[in-house]
């Protein structure tokens, strides 16, 4: 069996650049058994297949995407489009007998979770669900040190995931912020990222208390041309609904007995991509903030007059996720997280496991994230599908 990977990724957005870095960068770090190979860029326009093979190093390009999946010579399929297509992305890719890296949310409903979770299980591939903070050190050890009991019982949860990029009213109409191609805004968007990051440290949420809201109703719609960064957006004159939520906040009950908070918007001005999280146990606390990703805050009881938070760095050669990186203390950012999920999903290639976060991972999050939009709805307290 061949130790190379090839790969084909599906999208050449944001999510295109960040998985092509971690695609480059996985074998010089980490020296996998398994070796991704930059095969094939998939996008509907021609233009923007060939901008992206040519500055992100993939061999070739292809306007279709389906006769890409489903080549011989195609082992993993990256899906980095919107949420809308991630359903059909999937059951293609499934279909063809291929691995499987499907970006955040998994789809635009539970209903849709689901059917790809069975596709995925019934042809016997692995699949992993691009929770990507997952695979920051300081979170990692994070869980080890909740998992080995240090904070004692866990009672309370906090999660934040703040930005501010849409505030502008002239900020255009782009897909994100569209119901039929989203799913949900600031809720499914960045709120998918705090729940699946409370469910890996903390446990399953058995229900939830929610409400969203839009702030900006209209929009200008968007002009068809735009790059990969949101600030390459522009508007026309005419104006378009806005159909999601621009914000959500909602309580939530853990099946373990504790509580939690949890808030997503795009409105919170001057914050640019504060993704955090507070857990306070019995016996101590911590508290980590993407802005400052290498730092783990630590507070333990029982230490007297001197017992405060103290900034644990996670950069050394005992923090997991950080081994092979570089000497102890020398940082690392963003781009390095999607270095550590490449990793994860060779070894579990190599391996024939399922990756984590896994598919699994994906449909309880979809699960919080609808269970939030109904609570909303209602106005009361909702269970979380099992």
């Amino acid at each position: 069996m061949s130790s190379d990977v090839n790969v084909g990724i599906i999208g050449t957005g944001f999510m295109c650049v960040a998985h092509s870095f971690g695609l480059r960068n996985c074998v010089p770090v980490w020296n996998t058994a398994r070796r991704p190979v930059m095969k094939c860029v998939a996008s509907r326009r021609e233009e923007s297949a060939m901008e992206a093979a040519k500055t992100q190093g993939w061999q070739e390009y292809s306007t279709d995407w389906r006769t890409m999946v489903r080549r011989d010579d195609i082992d993993l399929v990256d899906i980095c489009t919107p949420n809308f297509m991630h359903v059909e992305n999937v059951l293609e890719a499934a279909a063809a007998g291929k691995d499987i890296i499907c970006e955040k949310p998994m789809a635009n409903d539970l209903e849709g979770a689901r059917k790809m979770l069975k596709a995925v299980k019934e042809a016997g591939v692995n699949a992993m669900c691009g929770f990507t903070y997952r695979q920051a050190p300081a979170v990692k050890l994070a869980k080890r040190m909740i998992e080995s009991g240090e904070l004692g019982e866990i009672r309370h949860v906090r999660a934040a995931y703040l930005q501010d990029f849409i505030m502008d009213p002239q900020f255009p109409l782009i897909w994100r912020l569209k119901k039929e191609n989203a799913g949900s805004g600031a809720l499914g968007d960045i709120g998918a990222h705090i729940t699946d990051m409370a469910r890996f440290l903390v446990g399953d949420i058995a229900s939830v208390s929610g409400t969203l809201e839009t702030f900006i109703r209209e929009r200008p719609k968007e002009t068809p041309a735009g790059g990969a960064k949101l600030t390459d957006r522009a508007g026309s004159s005419e104006m378009g609904q806005v159909t999601v939520d621009d914000a959500s906040i909602w309580c939530a009950r853990f099946a373990n007995g504790a509580i939690g908070t949890f808030e997503a918007t795009r409105f919170a001005g001057g914050r640019k991509n504060y993704n955090s999280f507070e857990i306070n146990g019995s016996k101590g606390s911590i508290a980590w903030n993407f802005e400052d990703m290498n730092y783990l805050k630590y507070w333990r009881a029982g230490e007297g007059a001197v017992q405060g938070f103290r900034d644990v760095l996670a950069t050394t050669e005992n923090t997991p996720g950080f081994e092979n990186w570089w000497p102890d203390g020398h940082i690392i950012g963003y781009g390095e997280c999607f270095v550590n999920e490449i990793k994860e999903m060779m070894d579990a290639i190599e391996e024939n496991r399922d990756p984590e976060p896994g598919f699994e991972d994906g449909v309880k999050c979809q699960a919080v994230l609808d269970a939030v939009a109904r609570s909303d709805e209602d106005r009361c307290w909702v269970n979380v599908e099992e």
